[in-house]
């Protein structure tokens, strides 16, 4: 804790406005060694541990209830199903509030690190921004200083994730457009799909499944957008050519 306190050390001394600190909590070691350190120089500085909804085993053992944990999270680091002994009465004592965060704030945390900031961070180091994400009404106008710890992630992982966060964000849809299976008809789509501005990532031709008449094909397009609001231009623009178009729901945050 002494070690990993230093942390806060760094933190405070760099900037004497910190209103408050966002930890994540694993064992308890990082928050008992920043909270000790913050408490010394800054008696008032508020200090939130963060730990996931499927892994919340610090958080019930200071309320002194019966820990239950488990499920598959993007923040193995601080998947912990017993809290230190040592670090837990620290933590009872100078930590304020500990907040849980789910997979989807944990995930948005990740890939907005890269996205914005170009911080390549695991989940649990991500921790703190979801946390700042999901809890806003917490931190509102208050200057925040959050520890982002450990960059340890698959690069599958990380493609995967900025491909939803893309996804949920309405920067890429799925579109399923009804056509008669005649020629010109994808050339058709890709015009239309051109013509407002979107990017084809992938499109498939479909003949044989979803009970297709003979005469009749679907398409299935991923398309790069800039946003929802792009999403409906691209749509009302295929309509407009008279194809039948309905976005699936994986892609519309649905």
């Amino acid at each position: 804790m002494m070690g990993q306190g230093s942390v806060g050390l760094e933190m405070l001394s760099e900037d004497d406005t910190l209103e408050a600190l966002v930890v994540p909590i694993g064992g308890g070691g990082l928050i008992g060694g920043i909270a000790t350190i913050a408490r010394e120089m800054r008696p008032n500085i508020r200090i939130y541990g963060v730990q996931t909804e499927l892994y919340p085993a610090m958080k019930l053992a200071v309320a002194n209830k019966d820990i239950a944990c488990g499920g598959e999270t993007l923040a193995e680091g601080i998947a912990v199903k017993k809290p230190g002994g040592v670090t837990r009465p620290v933590v009872a004592d100078l930590v304020d509030d500990i907040l849980l965060v789910n997979e989807q704030s944990l995930e948005w945390a990740v890939g907005s690190l890269i996205e914005q900031q170009r911080i390549v961070a695991e989940g649990a180091g991500a921790a703190g921004i979801a946390a700042l994400y999901q809890h806003r009404a917490v931190f509102a106008g208050k200057k925040v200083g959050a520890v982002i710890c450990g960059g340890n992630i698959d690069p599958r992982l990380l493609a995967s994730i900025l491909n939803r966060n893309m996804a949920s964000d309405g920067r890429l849809a799925r579109l399923r457009i009804d056509i008669s299976d005649e020629p010109g008809m994808l050339a058709a789509i890709t015009a239309s799909i051109g013509r407002c501005g979107g990017n084809i990532v992938e499109i498939y031709h479909q003949r044989l499944f979803y009970d297709v008449p003979a005469k009749l094909a679907k398409i299935d397009a991923v398309i790069e957008t800039r946003g929802p609001e792009h999403v409906d231009e691209i749509i009302t623009d295929l309509k407009s050519a008279s194809f039948i178009v309905h976005q699936m729901d994986d892609s519309s945050g649905g």
